[in-house]
Formats: C-alpha cells, sequence, structure tokens
C-alpha cells in the first residue's frame, strides 16, 4: 500500500502511569497541566520519542526523568506497553496519537524529593481517587489499573513494589491495596505464596511490639511471570 505525500502525521507521546505504595495507598504520579483547556487538572507524564528513540527507550527516559536512573539493571524498575489511544478528540489543540505504559517503582527507590514532592512540580495521588485529569488520562489511568490487577493475578510483579525486606503481612496489604481487596484469607494467601516458591526468608526479624516477625525477600532465580497457575485470588 502506498501514500501519497498529503498523507496526514499526528505527533506521537508516550504516557506512562508511574505507580508506588505508601501510606496505605498506591500512588500515581501527576503533574499539573497548564495547557487550554485543561488548566487546573492534572496529567500523567509525557515524553515524545526521539527520531532515533524505540517507544521503550522513550518510555524509559520518562521513568528515569522522574526517579532518576539506578545504578544497575537490577535497579531498574518494572515497566510494561498497555495500549494505543488515539481518538480523533482526545487533544482539543489537535489530533495526537498515544502510546500508555504503566511502571512499577518500590518507594524505597524513590528520592525523598521526588516522594514529597520539594522543588518539583509532580505529586502523588491516589490511583482511585486522582484530582480531574487533562485529555483522556483518566481513561489512561483506569485501563493501566486493570492491567496492573490482572497481571499480579498471574505473575509477581507486585514485588517490584515492594521494600527489599518486608514482612509476609506487608505483602499480604499491598495485594489488598492494589486489589482493592480487603478481604484477602491469610491462611490462602499465604499458601498461594508458598507453593508459588517466589520468596525466601532473609533470616532477620522487624520487632512489632509483640513476636518479632520474620523478614522475607523475593527470588533471584524466581520468575516474575507465573504461567502455570492462576497466582489470585
Amino acid at each position: 500500500m502506498t501514500h501519497s505525500a498529503t498523507s496526514p502525521c499526528f505527533p506521537v507521546t508516550v504516557e506512562t502511569a508511574i505507580f508506588t505504595l505508601f501510606q496505605r495507598d498506591l500512588k500515581v504520579c501527576l503533574f499539573p497541566c497548564n495547557q487550554p483547556p485543561f488548566e487546573g487538572s492534572w496529567m500523567l507524564p509525557s515524553v515524545m520519542p526521539a527520531e532515533t528513540e524505540s517507544l521503550d527507550d522513550a518510555a524509559q527516559r520518562c521513568i528515569f526523568s522522574i526517579i532518576g536512573a539506578g545504578s544497575d539493571s537490577e535497579s531498574d524498575p518494572f515497566f510494561q506497553q498497555l495500549y494505543s489511544f488515539g481518538a480523533p478528540d482526545r487533544d482539543p489543540r489537535g489530533r495526537t496519537i498515544s502510546i500508555a505504559y504503566f511502571a512499577l517503582v518500590a518507594k524505597d527507590r524513590l528520592p525523598e524529593h521526588i516522594l514529597d514532592g520539594t522543588n518539583a512540580p509532580l505529586a502523588w495521588h491516589s490511583a482511585y481517587r486522582p484530582p480531574p485529569l487533562a485529555f483522556d488520562h483518566s481513561e489512561i489511568l483506569s485501563y493501566a489499573l486493570t492491567r496492573l490487577r490482572y497481571k499480579i493475578e498471574y505473575s509477581a510483579v507486585a514485588f517490584q513494589l515492594m521494600p527489599e525486606e518486608f514482612t509476609l503481612r506487608e505483602l499480604q496489604d499491598a495485594y489488598m491495596i492494589i486489589l482493592n481487596d480487603q478481604k484477602l484469607d491469610k491462611a490462602n494467601f499465604r499458601k498461594k505464596i508458598r507453593e508459588a516458591n517466589i520468596v525466601e526468608p532473609s533470616n532477620r526479624f522487624r520487632e512489632t511490639g509483640g513476636r518479632p516477625a520474620s523478614l522475607f525477600r523475593f527470588r533471584k532465580d524466581a520468575k516474575l511471570e507465573i504461567k502455570t497457575r492462576r497466582f489470585f485470588p
């Protein structure tokens, strides 16, 4: 199929929903939007891919511009392409195509000034109760949440939101927050974690005021994808 010289060309952007867990909530990184007619609204982090840059590289650049690059590849956050959004009226200023991603970043990975927004326009808002969002970013965020929940039912990517060491209670709390389900059965949850063979004891403990809680860590040789069974529920 050939295209004439008058074939339309549209700007392409990469939008990334960056999630983290703190204050017992799933947070998403947002920036204030100063572009009419959305002044006063918020938006997901966005970049335009460079001419020689892949979409994944653009998404990674977007993430690193906010949280900073890690010292090695193992510290890089998990991210994944979600979907393309290209409704003709998604941007009232003109037609644009957006490739959406989501990323998972542990709170401990975030510098303090990024976490509290000091000297930066960004802010971390509840992914479930976000402020008004510009363009179609509410649709993108909703889709990212759906995909995240779907993914943690079949994989262990939720560990990307956890600190290096954690208690099983903290891990269960994380799943309940992400799934927005406060009724995960403790015994069944721990049974499935044990069967998946994806955590190991760190031989360290956390004082809780009562019996010290054992600390665990994600096994380095465990696969993120759990394809042999449905993980949760």
